[in-house]
This record gives C-alpha cells, sequence and structure tokens, in this order.
C-alpha cells in the first residue's frame, strides 16, 4: 500500500552515528552497508544455542524455577484462545477474554523452551507450543486489528495480518527459539523449523515491507512505544530466521527499514530522556529501543553502538531512578500505575547504564538483583529470559543502595521531581507536571502534582483500569480514571479541563536548589472564557519540612448573579454525597508568592447563569459521533477525541435490547464503572481545589475516617491522611474559611485495588468565593524549625 500522507523531515539521529561509527561519507546506502559487517544468523543473536552452553553459564535459579513450573504443567492441557472471545472485544468490550490465555500460552512455551536446554524430554513440549501458534489464526491481538474496518470482519482475516505488538512478541520467541534449540529440533522434529520460517514470513516479513502505513512506524511525526516494541522484534527475526544464503539481501533491507524505523523513535525521544507515558510505559517503550540498539551492536560486532553518543538514549537511562519514589512506587502520569510490578527486566537496563556510563543507573539495576532468586521471570518474554539469564555481568551484580536525586527537572514534560533528602526516601518526595492534555496514553491532568511519605503515594494519581473497548476511542474520557475531576488539579466554574494539545500549562519558573518550586500558568488548560489567569506553585520547603501548593486566580468582570441551580442527580453507587453549601469567603488573602496585583486580590465574582446552570449530559452510544474507520486502531497511544466534554461526567447509557448484538463501540457502561454523577457543586457550576487521597482520611474534628460518606458542617483547616504501608501519617492544611468535604470513591478493577487497596478519597476545597489558596502538606511528626509556629501562606 502506497502512503500518499505528507512526511516531516527525518532528523535520523542513528542514521548519521552510524555513518560517523562506519566512517562513511555522502549518502549512506544503509542495506549494503549492513550487509557487510552483519553477522552469520548463527551467530547474530547473543546468547548461543543451548547445545553450547557451559555448565556454569546460565543463571541456575531461573533453570530451576522455570524447569519446575514447566514439570508441574506436562500433561495438562495448554491455554486456548477463543474465537468468540476475539470477537467480544467488538461486543462488549472485553479484551481480556481472549489475552489472558493466548498470554498464559505463550508464557508456558517460554518456560518449557527455558526447561528443554536441561531436560531433553521437555523438548516435545515445545514443539507443541510452536505448533499451537503456528495454527493460531491470528498473532495480532484482537484489540488491535483492523480487519473490522478493512475488511467489515470481527475475526482476523488470514489473508491480511495485522502486524501488531502481538504478533511481533509471536515471532520474537519464535526466533528465539529457533537460535535457543535449533540443533536439537532438527534431530528430532524435522521441518518445525521451516515452518516457523514460513509463519515469519507470511505473518510479519511480508506485511512489514508490504504496507508502511502503519500508525506505529511514527510516519507523521507522532512515534510511541509500538515502535521499539514491534520494530525490536521483527529485528530478532530477521537476524535468526532469514538465513538462507539467498536472504541476505532481504535480510539486510528488512534490518535498515527497522533502523529507518527506530530512527523516528529516538528522533522524538526528548534531549531529557523524559517519557511522557511515564515509568510503566519506560520498559516497553525506550526499554525496548535499548534492548533493540543492543542487538544491533552485538549483531555487528560493536561497529554500530549509538548510545554513548545521542544524549536522549544517555538521558532516557536515568528516567527510572529518577522517577523512583521509595518501596516500589513511582512518580506515574498518564496510564502507568504507581506501584507497577517489580518483575522487570533489570538486566536490560544495566547493561544499558553500562553502555551509557550511568553509575547511578547500574546502581539502580542493581539493587533489584536478588542472587537468591531467580534473574528473570517469564512475563517478560524469551528474548528477556534469555538475556538475563545468560549476562554474566548481571549475575554477578549486587544489590546497592538506589541513588534518589535531590530534585530531577525535565523540561520537555514540564514535570519537577523533587525530595525532602537526597540518597533516601524519607520523608517527603514531591512531582508535580505542566504539560499538555494529548500526551501519549493521556489523562486531562495538566498542573497535577503527587505526595509521598517516606516514599509511599498519598497524594496520588489512580493510574488506569483495565483496558477495554472505550480506553483508546472516543469513549476514552467517560472513563473516570482519565478525567481531570478525578486529578489533583482545579476544577473550576463547574468544568474539568479538556483533551487536545491546545490545553496545556506554560511554565512561569522553576528552580532546582534548596527550595525546589515549579509554577505554572494553568489557565490554557481550561475551557472557561471568564479565567483570565490560574497560577499554580508548588514548592517543596526542606528547612520546614512541608510541601506548599498556592493557588492564585482572577476571573474577567463578574456576569449576573448566579441562576438557582437544578437539583443534582442521586450520586452514583460509590460516589460519595454531594458537597454542601460552601462557607461564607473569608477576608481576602494575600497572593503570595505570585507578583499579581494587589487591586485584584479581592474574592472572586459571582457565578454568571452559564456558570451556574447544570452541565448537559454526554450523549448517549446511539447519538455519540461514528468512529473514523481510517483511525488508527484500538491502543494507538495518540489520545483520541473524546466524544463529548470531558469535564461532564457521561449519562447511563440504556440497557441494549434482548438478542441485540453489540459490534463496534456500543458496549455497556457497567464495565470499568464511568465516573460518578454530577454532584450539586458540578451542577452549581462551582470552583474548588481538589486532591486524590490513599489511605485513611478523616477531616479535623471527624471522628471516623472518610471511608463512609462525605463530610458537611463548618469550615475545618485540615486533615489526617493515614497512608498505605504504614507510612508516617500526613497533615494537610488550608486557608481558614474553605469548606472542605470528601468524597470517596470504591474500587473494584483489580488494576486499582491491587495498588491503592478497596477505595480512594478526594478532598474537596471550595473555593468560589476567593481568589487564592494555601495548601501545606507535612509529616505528623515533623516539627517547624525553632521560633516558627504557623505555615507560610496561610491566613487568618
Amino acid at each position: 500500500m502506497t502512503d500518499t500522507r505528507p512526511k516531516p523531515t527525518l532528523r535520523a539521529p542513528l542514521l548519521h552515528a552510524f555513518t560517523a561509527q562506519l566512517g562513511l561519507r555522502g549518502d549512506l546506502d544503509l542495506a549494503a552497508a549492513l550487509r557487510a559487517i552483519l553477522a552469520d544468523p548463527n551467530d547474530a543473536l547473543p546468547v548461543p544455542p543451548a547445545s553450547s552452553w557451559e555448565p556454569d553459564g546460565p543463571d541456575p535459579m531461573t533453570l530451576a524455577a522455570l524447569s519446575a513450573r514447566a514439570r508441574t504443567e506436562r500433561g495438562t492441557p495448554w491455554p486456548q484462545p477463543l474465537a468468540s472471545d476475539a470477537a467480544r472485544y467488538h461486543g462488549d468490550g472485553d479484551r481480556l477474554a481472549w489475552e489472558t490465555p493466548a498470554f498464559a500460552r505463550q508464557e508456558r512455551l517460554t518456560r518449557v523452551a527455558v526447561a528443554a536446554t536441561a531436560d531433553p524430554a521437555m523438548l516435545g513440549d515445545v514443539v507443541d507450543g510452536i505448533t499451537l501458534l503456528c495454527e493460531q489464526s491470528s498473532w495480532c491481538w484482537p484489540a488491535h486489528d483492523d480487519t473490522l474496518q478493512r475488511h467489515g470482519s470481527v475475526l482476523a482475516t488470514v489473508t491480511d495480518p495485522y502486524l501488531d505488538l502481538g504478533a511481533g512478541e509471536v515471532v520474537g520467541q519464535l526466533a528465539w527459539i529457533d537460535q535457543l534449540l535449533g540443533d536439537q529440533l532438527d534431530a528430532q522434529y524435522p521441518g518445525v523449523r521451516a515452518r516457523i520460517r514460513h509463519e515469519a514470513r507470511v505473518r510479519v516479513f511480508e506485511p512489514f515491507t508490504r504496507r508502511r502505513d502503519w500508525h506505529w512506524l511514527g510516519l507523521d511525526g507522532d512515534a510511541h512505544n509500538w515502535n521499539p516494541w514491534i520494530h525490536g522484534n521483527v529485528l530478532v527475526a530477521a537476524l535468526r530466521l532469514l538465513d538462507d544464503p539467498t536472504e541476505a539481501d532481504e535480510r539486510a533491507r528488512i534490518l535498515a527499514l527497522v533502523i529507518e524505523g527506530l530512527d523516528r523513535y529516538v528522533a522524538v525521544l526528548p534531549e531529557d530522556g523524559a517519557i511522557d507515558e511515564g515509568y510503566a510505559y519506560w520498559w516497553n517503550g525506550a526499554c525496548r529501543l535499548l534492548e533493540a540498539l543492543d542487538l544491533l551492536t552485538s549483531a555487528t560486532g560493536g561497529r554500530l553502538d549509538p548510545v554513548p553518543s545521542i544524549r536522549a538514549l544517555r538521558e532516557t537511562v536515568a528516567f527510572p531512578h529518577r522517577m523512583h519514589l521509595g518501596v516500589g512506587w513511582f512518580v506515574n502520569a498518564a496510564d502507568g500505575q504507581a506501584k507497577p510490578s517489580a518483575d522487570q527486566p533489570w538486566h536490560s537496563l544495566h547493561r544499558a547504564a553500562v553502555r551509557a556510563g550511568d553509575p547511578d543507573a547500574q546502581r539502580f539495576a542493581a539493587s533489584h538483583r536478588r542472587p537468591d532468586s531467580p534473574a528473570v521471570v517469564e512475563a517478560e518474554g524469551l528474548g528477556r529470559v534469555l538475556r538475563g539469564m545468560t549476562d554474566a555481568a548481571w549475575l554477578q551484580a549486587r544489590a546497592s543502595t538506589p541513588p534518589t536525586p535531590a530534585a530531577t527537572w525535565l523540561p520537555s514534560t514540564q514535570m519537577l521531581v523533587a525530595r525532602q533528602l537526597e540518597g533516601s526516601s524519607s520523608g517527603l518526595s514531591v512531582a508535580v507536571k505542566g504539560g499538555h492534555n494529548n500526551e501519549h496514553h493521556n489523562h486531562n491532568d495538566v498542573g497535577s502534582f503527587l505526595l509521598a511519605s517516606d516514599g509511599v503515594p498519598v497524594i496520588v494519581d489512580a493510574g488506569r483500569p483495565s483496558y477495554d473497548a472505550r480506553t483508546f476511542s472516543e469513549r476514552r474520557y467517560e472513563l473516570w480514571p482519565m478525567q481531570s475531576e478525578w486529578h489533583n488539579v482545579p476544577f473550576v466554574a463547574g468544568r474539568g479541563q479538556p483533551t487536545g494539545r491546545e490545553h496545556a500549562a506554560t511554565v512561569i519558573d522553576v528552580q532546582t536548589g534548596d527550595a525546589p518550586s515549579l509554577e505554572l500558568e494553568l489557565a490554557g488548560a481550561y475551557d472557561v472564557a471568564e479565567l483570565e489567569s490560574w497560577r499554580r506553585e508548588v514548592r517543596l520547603d526542606r528547612e520546614r519540612a512541608e510541601v506548599r501548593i498556592h493557588d492564585a486566580w482572577r476571573f474577567a468582570q463578574p456576569g449576573p448573579a448566579p441562576a438557582a441551580a437544578a437539583a443534582a442527580p442521586s450520586p452514583a453507587p460509590h460516589a460519595g454525597p454531594a458537597l454542601a453549601a460552601p462557607a461564607e469567603p473569608s477576608a481576602p488573602a494575600e497572593l503570595w508568592p505570585n507578583a499579581i496585583a494587589r487591586d485584584t486580590n479581592r474574592t472572586s465574582p459571582q457565578l454568571s447563569a452559564t456558570e451556574a446552570a447544570p452541565a448537559p449530559h454526554a450523549p448517549t452510544p446511539a447519538t455519540s459521533p461514528a468512529p473514523d474507520p481510517a483511525a488508527p486502531p484500538a491502543e494507538s497511544t495518540s489520545s483520541p477525541a473524546p466524544a463529548a466534554a470531558p469535564a461532564e461526567p457521561a449519562a447511563v447509557a440504556e440497557e441494549p435490547a434482548a438478542g441485540k448484538k453489540l459490534w463496534a463501540n456500543a458496549i455497556g457502561r457497567d464495565a470499568n464503572r464511568t465516573s460518578p454523577q454530577l454532584s450539586a457543586a458540578e451542577a452549581a457550576g462551582a470552583t474548588q481545589l481538589r486532591l486524590l487521597l490513599a489511605g485513611e482520611v478523616a477531616l479535623d474534628g471527624d471522628e471516623d475516617s472518610a471511608s463512609a460518606s462525605a463530610n458537611a458542617g463548618p469550615a475545618r483547616r485540615g486533615a489526617t491522611v493515614t497512608p498505605l504501608a504504614g507510612a508516617p501519617r500526613i497533615r494537610i492544611t488550608w486557608d481558614e474559611g474553605v469548606h472542605a468535604s470528601l468524597t470517596p470513591i470504591e474500587l473494584e478493577d483489580p488494576m486499582l485495588t491491587d495498588v491503592w487497596g478497596p477505595r480512594l478519597v478526594r478532598l474537596d476545597l471550595d473555593v468560589a468565593h476567593r481568589s487564592t489558596l494555601t495548601v501545606t502538606a507535612r509529616q505528623e511528626h515533623s516539627t517547624l524549625p525553632l521560633g516558627q509556629t504557623e505555615a507560610v501562606g496561610v491566613t487568618e
């Protein structure tokens, strides 16, 4: 297929580095240059065949653990993904019914492949697993396939295979098995390796070279994490499986296309190495890139090694430890989890850190090495397992204290991460981001911040729910964790933040010294015509051992007095009751520390009639815009346009008629609960500051925690949070005269409960009659410097 779309000029940092390393001048015929320096297919991958392993070569703990599990499974049925479950994605939106057994099948094959290196009796099980994959109708995950748009089918079209993450993972796994056990397969099961090569050609090599319109190529300048993940697996497959002498030119051409594709990802990787999808996605984005480049370095005998010469590659090696809060918790953004699995390919980070010359990143990776535990786990894929269990430097690494930088500023994502104590997770840590609302795996969260106590998040980002058909569709922002209303950002005149790159922050000032701080202008993140300015400063005061969040805002001339607010709908289950009426405004607060003219230091204007009126409901599926058939398939990481303004929780969909088939997008709204219905404050156009809290929360004067209901009554000045994992309690205080209430939200999705437990609690501070507010957070046991008794910025 010919792609006629205009393409940005490729900056090609990899190509420039390779040209310099090979000493070439002028236009580079990359395919010809590669053919001259590539290792023979038998020697191209950095893990030798199992038949040549030394007895003490692979990690014995990994070999024993995987072999034991493989022997236990012998004789049991292999996991079987079903066609009806694949079709469910286009019906009720469920992805897990098909993906769970498909992933389990590949993990079992990884176990038996490793076990067969020491036990020849397991080779038959390996052949069973290979054949099951070769007989599987599609290697593409149903959520990614474009067969419905192209062929009108809810099941894969076998004559037009889609090359996605899943297809890449399968072909990569088969290539590694071929490398690992090829001699044994030829001896006992001749013909199996030829079947592998046939399927690789039909399902991967041919589509990769024929269809050059794949959205993950980054032809439009937006290269996301699919790019290195898929290219890396195509690289492995081409290095190993295109081994006939007549395929040498084809092998070099495909590898040249892989490098061109990787170059598009490197070209958009910022020089500070930041990943806007956050730490959790670093492992399947930047790390996949580093792994692919590591394979290229190995396959060319070290002739091509771009990591030391490209700053973005060196800097991204440091990203994981810069985002580390402590005890397994990380700064999370977008769809990332705050506490992802600890079973990551730390050996990949370790190798990249050695290549980049980053001792801190080496220490961070080594801090996760446990000599009395397996060096790797099978869920990461066979290639990562084999690299980790045979990497001598990784196996000899010993745990060390992880680095904790005092402050890190990442200008590309407008993120500041600061810690109270350099070299320790004790005390307070804070992260604040600006950015825009069209980031990869986007959440509407411009200006949000996180706070941790001894490394445990207290003011949090919920992360993402389990993926379903809505997650990467025009209905994405029906999911409450993606909405700004459930992030730590202002709620302005009854509205949250809309989606779109134009809704962005502007950096006013950033400091990374003794008192790290980030000051942002947030007015651009809102579609509120009357909002002239909203300044937010988040500061870590190390001397006072506290974090201060200061907001100062200004509206245009006030409109008419607010109309009577319509009655709010009944709260949705678990959403918590509506807020009580705001308290009377307090005396004018001084605008600290923003230099805003003193004549604006007064209470904000009254709500206009428009602001006071209830927000309209979002359209039901019957009236929502139809999906664009030319759009990328689900899970493209660019943010889709929402079906309706994200500030407005979605209306409840009607139940489908009995027997009605729910194709394309008409999924029930009970899956992955949408956000709670409008509260009274939202219906009335209120302005609030909101904080999402993890742990047990109590407002001052309340005997019970916030696990049951919102708290009404007189204005209060503080709340106490007892964090998860036994971390020191946090005191949160704010200016006098502000009405506060708590809105708990019950969690049922394992993606959320595994991190946060059964609930999160939102603290709502009503500021409709103010123009500034300062919130202060400190550990309960901490003390102010001698002679100081009041928090800075708090006004009486």
